[in-house]
């Protein structure tokens, strides 16, 4: 009987596929993506969240995202926090723009309402239609170093020099020792496209962490789980900050960066479904999921990369995410682990994930200089600035400025235009205090 109606809520049979195949696909996408748990949760925890708390947030955001989409627009898609996204949270909106998680939290519900609004309306193809792929482009990549530059100096490959900015670490310290090794086989697991290379490349590494005498086990208390922390998590957004203009400007860098990320990612794989008509139930159901991000308190949530893990494995409908959902959940049962792992285990794949994004600089047209400077301008000073927001806003102000110089002012359009000069407010309200 159970058969049947998991059979008639996902059509299973319509689109191919099978019980044990959803199963499968949900098992192959969990342990595709659950190394999120743990650097997700370390990234949070870096805003002054407790770790226990962002762990906890981190879980259950993305179960019920997952069990969302999956039940609303009955596709495999995964919704997890997004890396970088989760960087520009802690790196940017608190430790740079001097918000407190609270505050950034508050922005990130600002951000879902916003989300929704576009999801709802015309707003998602005007907003697509009106930024230029080259800058959009430049944001993935801006990001991905980011992410590489996050990684390195977590796995303490690079660390302040005395007479530069950033200098090589010390192959003396048995930490690096181990970031080395763990990150060598992270490329090696990854090349070679064995599943799950990110979780197993996190287990490695703590072994190779523990046999170095790298990791803390002093601290280690099986069923020692704070479940008061995640109340200091869940529905603490404070909107007091909201008067201030680095609120509202976070909140839109925040916004522009989700939903033209979550553009591409949705109809990317619904298309590898061969379901293009299903985009816009799962775009709406990524906005609720930003939302919930808010409330649940976390950065916001992406539809992963990872989630063509699922797909490969033979994942055709929402089956799949529920499954995933559900695994989620029992992940509570192992947070005295995840706490245990240490950097070292997760700056590889931070590397990794930067390097994916990089290879969208091929799409950039160099012949063009109008465009590719302004692109280029982002990809460098996102991490040169350690802020996200900083190097968009320089790309967007460059963009519109070269297109003029040249004549080509008509190739802007008016709503670029606008935004670059929310951009330029920005620089001149912090220049003057």
């Amino acid at each position: 009987m159970y058969k049947s109606f998991f059979k008639r809520i996902f059509q299973l049979s319509e689109n191919g596929t099978t019980i044990r195949r959803e199963v499968l696909a949900g098992f192959v996408s969990y342990f595709t993506i659950v190394y999120i748990i743990a650097v997700n949760s370390l990234i949070l925890s870096e805003a002054g969240m407790p770790m226990d708390g962002a762990i906890f947030a981190t879980i259950l955001l993305s179960a019920v995202s997952c069990i969302l989409i999956g039940l609303w627009a009955n596709v495999p898609i995964i919704l997890v926090p997004g890396m970088g996204i989760n960087a520009f949270f802690s790196y940017t909106m608190v430790e740079s723009m001097g918000m407190s998680w609270q505050a950034a939290l508050a922005a990130v519900f600002v951000t879902g309402l916003i989300f929704l609004i576009v999801a709802f309306s015309p707003f998602s193809s005007i907003l697509s239609d009106a930024i230029p792929v080259s800058l959009k482009e430049a944001i993935t990549v801006g990001l991905g170093l980011f992410l590489m530059l996050l990684g390195l100096e977590k796995g303490r490959l690079i660390t302040k020099g005395e007479t530069s900015i950033i200098t090589f670490g010390d192959l003396g310290d048995p930490y690096v020792v181990v970031s080395v090794l763990t990150l060598v086989i992270a490329l090696v697991l990854f090349v070679r496209n064995i599943q799950g290379s990110f979780l197993i490349t996190i287990v490695l590494g703590c072994i190779i962490a523990a046999l170095f005498g790298t990791i803390d086990f002093s601290g280690f208390e099986w069923g020692g789980l704070d479940f008061a922390s995640y109340q200091k998590v869940f529905l603490s957004m404070s909107f007091l900050e909201m008067g201030k203009f680095e609120f509202w400007i976070a909140v839109f860098s925040l916004a522009m960066v989700i939903i033209f990320e979550n553009i591409g990612l949705v109809h990317g794989h619904v298309a590898s479904i061969n379901h293009p008509e299903r985009y816009q139930k799962a775009f709406r159901a990524t906005g609720v999921s930003v939302l919930l991000s808010g409330i649940f308190g976390s950065s916001p949530t992406v539809a992963t990369v990872e989630t063509a893990a699922g797909v490969a494995s033979g994942g055709r409908t929402g089956f799949t995410s529920v499954i995933t959902g559900l695994l989620f959940i029992l992940s509570i049962l192992f947070i005295p682990v995840i706490k245990m792992i240490p950097d070292s285990a997760i700056a590889p794949i931070l590397i990794i994930i930067g390097i994916l994004m990089l290879q969208n600089i091929k799409h950039l047209d160099f012949d063009d200089l109008s465009e590719s400077i302004p692109a280029i301008m982002v990809i460098a000073m996102i991490p040169f600035t350690y802020s996200i927001a900083d190097g968009m806003a320089i790309g967007f102000i460059l963009y519109p400025v070269l297109k003029l110089m040249l004549g080509k002012g008509k190739q802007v359009s008016v709503v670029l235009y606008i935004i670059s000069a929310l951009f330029l407010a920005y620089f001149v309200f912090r220049a003057i205090g």
